[in-house]
């Protein structure tokens, strides 16, 4: 039985025991002389790093394969490799953000915090409990806050955090509202008896509504996007590549758990809402993104703009489109923590992130201004970057309920994000400055994240063994 609660909580115990080890050795710090092993910045990150890799590693060894806690907690091969697309997002959010930690005061603080938010995620993908499912909701999202307002010298951190929190606690008091409502009507809160005990009646389909727009919230979908431009802007850009790609990783792998689950009796209903959640974040994200000068907010936007494309994979309603949302938020990670890679790089040496910025950039840099352009090109979906492939399977998971109108909706809000993607290519490849940003020494941690996105975006749209190993996974649930 023991036995059994290792193998099945591997994953949150490596997290667990890495929290543990960096809390060890803040205590440690406190008696250390600076410049040694444990005082000095550049070292403590090497460790840190290290133990990222080991958690990254270990995720593919030794996993298993039950249920435990009465069946609130659950873990199969699919669960299993969620968890590792999310290590592999942490690992690379990490090595983005050594430039900007080396001479940061509370380096132990952050990954506390960090791998806090990760431990709830993954309690939450393998929660088979409503209940469950709260508690690694509230534990993902309460240190995020924090994490926002790491920046503590700068006033738009300090009011991003506080529209972090007051979004954050009204998105998850909707969730808790909904899930008493399902509890009284049906007296569970089991994923596997709550399917069999719905009845369709209107108090179940207003709880139904309330967790939706929960998930909106966190996943930043139309009209519970407000918060989002300002929190990524005020936000330093590792916490914001983080937020924009890990954190609503995970809520979409909930997302479509708890839809192709729990509510299948409310399957006509639910397919109406995201339809309509999908053309409103779609047309609204696009439109809003033009109109940026700040990458990062620019860069929230398009996020926005691409939550409205995964919700037109998840109404499909099949095996495909749940592949597909998988499938897309891992060559997500890839594209967009590459396009804030370059952001943080820059950002932490010359404090520059807009677009005029920019202009020149490949003069001076032209191995980040390639970086850069492929990451945009994946993000817009230009082939044959795996942004193409990843938007043609949702597409395609969307078509199967031969929804024509949604498709041409989609095609076309394609064509719009090309235009403010191009005009951040043209400012760094064609556009002239006469005080370019100077040349960009970064360490080997960085250019290592950098060089993962880039091998990730063009293998995972080459390589289509992801694509069938995930539906592989899927169909034999």
């Amino acid at each position: 039985m023991m036995n059994d609660f290792f193998l099945l909580m591997k994953s949150e115990l490596l997290l667990t025991a890495i929290i543990f080890v960096i809390l060890f050795l803040k205590i440690l710090r406190r008696d250390s002389t600076e410049g040694s092993l444990i005082g000095d910045n550049t070292s403590l990150l090497s460790i840190i790093n290290m133990l990222l890799v080991v958690n990254f590693v270990g995720g593919f060894f030794i996993n298993g394969t039950g249920s435990l806690f009465g069946g609130m907690f659950n873990n199969n091969e699919l669960i299993v490799f969620e968890k590792n697309i999310l290590n592999l997002g942490m690992l690379i959010v990490s090595f983005q953000a050594h430039e900007w930690l080396k001479s940061h005061k509370h380096v132990h603080e952050f990954y506390i915090l960090i791998l806090s938010t990760l431990l709830g995620m993954f309690l939450m993908i393998s929660s088979e409990n409503l209940m469950m499912f709260y508690l690694g909701l509230e534990l993902s999202t309460i240190p995020l806050a924090a994490l926002v307002n790491f920046d503590l010298e700068r006033r738009r951190s300090s009011e991003a955090a506080m529209k972090m929190i007051m979004m954050s606690a009204f998105s998850s008091g909707l969730v808790l509202f909904g899930i008493s409502f399902l509890y009284g009507t049906t007296g569970t809160l089991k994923f596997s008896e709550l399917s069999s005990a719905l009845n369709g009646n209107n108090l179940q389909l207003y709880s139904m509504i309330l967790i939706l727009s929960g998930f909106g919230f966190k996943i930043s979908a139309v009209p519970f996007h407000l918060w989002t431009a300002d929190v990524y802007e005020g936000s330093p850009t590792p916490v914001t590549a983080y937020l924009s790609v890990i954190s609503k990783g995970a809520i979409l792998f909930v997302m479509t758990t708890v839809l192709s689950t729990v509510f299948v009796p409310f399957e006509s209903a639910w397919y109406n809402i995201i339809f309509i959640l999908a053309v409103a974040t779609m047309v609204t994200g696009n439109l809003f993104a033009v109109r940026q000068y700040n990458l990062k907010r620019m860069l929230a936007f398009s996020s926005i703009a691409q939550i409205g494309f995964i919700l037109v994979g998840i109404t499909g309603q099949s095996v495909d489109a749940h592949v597909s949302v998988i499938y897309f938020v891992l060559i997500y990670i890839f594209s967009n923590l590459g396009a804030f890679g370059v952001i943080s790089l820059v950002g932490a040496i010359t404090g520059k992130e807009t677009i005029d910025d920019y202009k020149g950039f490949y003069k001076t840099n032209p191995m980040l201004s390639w970086v850069m352009a492929l990451s945009l090109f994946s993000l817009a979906g230009i082939p044959p970057t795996a942004g193409f492939f990843g938007k043609f399977f949702l597409l395609m998971a969307g078509a199967a309920k031969e929804n024509y109108l949604l498709i041409t909706i989609a095609a076309l809000n394609m064509i719009v994000s090309m235009y403010y993607y191009m005009r951040i290519i043209k400012a760094i490849f064609m556009d002239k400055n006469e005080n370019p940003i100077p040349v960009i020494q970064s360490g080997i941690f960085s250019k290592a994240g950098l060089v993962i996105c880039m091998l990730g975006i063009i293998t995972t749209g080459v390589y289509s063994g992801v694509y069938h190993y995930i539906h592989q996974l899927i169909s034999s649930l």
